[in-house]
């Protein structure tokens, strides 16, 4: 069941991880306002797919429209995300970094910050937590399990604000997973590529497990 108050879900970046969240949030419920950098008109294969509890919009609507969001863009492209619209907002943050994809950014090169902290500084009247950035893409509609089941899949989030994370926790447990909070954003690298964790279905336990005395190795 979805929170009334917490509905709309926009999401800037509809690609797979954009999308895949997009379907499982319509399933549960949601409803979605999802945004790319070409513009709605070519999102209607999606939306049509989605049904009418989805729109698409610009960057700036999706933002306007959503009670809560994701970023799901490449890594690269994150100054671009609208900041007034998402002032005081949730911000769930799927990014990783990929420098063959992003360019180098010295300061994850040399683990000065992490990719959702520079997020957060580019949103500083928005609350970002770590979500969704560690799990394939086609996985996310199809693996959710009803809670209690002991094969459910665990997702790690990561954030500075408790009650952002419990917010993004019970958006999780509505589209059928459970979630793992593996510290704050500077400790959101323990989740991100070249982790035991990375891309590794676990149940919570296991998760747990993968995440402690995690060693952070240089980017390459």
């Amino acid at each position: 069941m979805t929170s009334a108050t917490q509905h709309t879900l926009g999401i800037i970046g509809a690609g797979n991880i954009g999308s895949s969240v997009a379907r499982a949030a319509v399933a549960a419920g949601y409803t979605v306002v999802i945004a790319n950098s070409r513009g709605p008109e070519t999102l209607a294969d999606l939306i049509a797919e989605l049904g009418p509890n989805a729109s698409a919009a610009t960057a700036e609507e999706a933002a306007a429209k959503a009670d809560f969001a994701l970023v799901a863009v490449p890594l690269h492209k994150y100054r671009g995300v609208p900041v007034e619209p998402l002032a005081g907002k949730v911000v769930m943050d799927a990014n990783n970094y990929y420098p063959q994809r992003d360019g180098r950014i010295d300061a994850l090169d040399n683990n000065e910050t992490t990719t959702s902290e520079l997020l957060q500084a580019h949103l500083p009247t928005s609350t970002v937590v770590k979500a969704f950035n560690n799990i394939p893409a086609k996985q996310i509609p199809t693996d959710g399990l009803p809670a209690g089941d002991p094969n459910r899949r665990a997702l790690p989030i990561a954030g500075d604000d408790a009650d952002a994370v419990a917010q993004v926790a019970a958006f999780l447990d509505s589209i059928g997973f459970d979630s793992v909070n593996v510290g704050t954003l500077a400790e959101s690298w323990k989740v991100e590529r070249d982790t035991p964790a990375y891309v590794t279905r676990t149940t919570a336990a296991e998760l747990r497990e993968l995440t402690q005395n995690v060693t952070r190795v240089q980017q390459v």
